[in-house]
């Protein structure tokens, strides 16, 4: 069992650009695209995935295992991420139908001085 510092995942910068080349030739895939998380094991790249696509590029000779299954969880975790709304929007949105739903009825306009006195004095009449 490895530790939970055995591997460095980070964002690929262009400094790992060659490192990119060379997992995607020992892997025997073509080179990444797009935005890459790089795995590293002992400071070496060993591992790295496309965010554009979820490719992922290994060292053979590397104990990538372990490795290769986090970088997948974490694309998928960084799609999740993307695909779903913030939660201001999910809040905004579920607000909206639920103002509609409970909006008070509108007031009634309250009968002016006049019209009570016309309804006292047909009222006295009637009795």
């Amino acid at each position: 069992m490895f530790s939970t510092n055995a591997y460095v995942i980070r964002q690929a910068t262009v400094d790992d650009e060659g490192a990119l080349r060379r997992l995607a030739e020992l892997a025997g895939r073509r080179p990444l695209s797009g935005p890459v998380l790089i795995g590293e094991i002992g400071g070496t790249p060993a591992a790295a995935v496309s965010l554009a696509d979820g490719q992922i590029a290994a060292d053979p000779s590397k104990p990538t295992a372990r490795l290769v299954p986090l970088l997948g969880i974490r694309f998928r975790a960084q799609r999740a991420f993307k695909d779903q709304p913030s939660l201001p929007e999910r809040l905004r949105a579920n607000m909206s139908g639920w103002k509609a739903r409970n909006r008070p009825a509108p007031a009634r306009a309250l009968p002016d001085a006049g019209h009570a006195e016309a309804m006292e004095a047909e009222h006295s009449r009637a009795a």
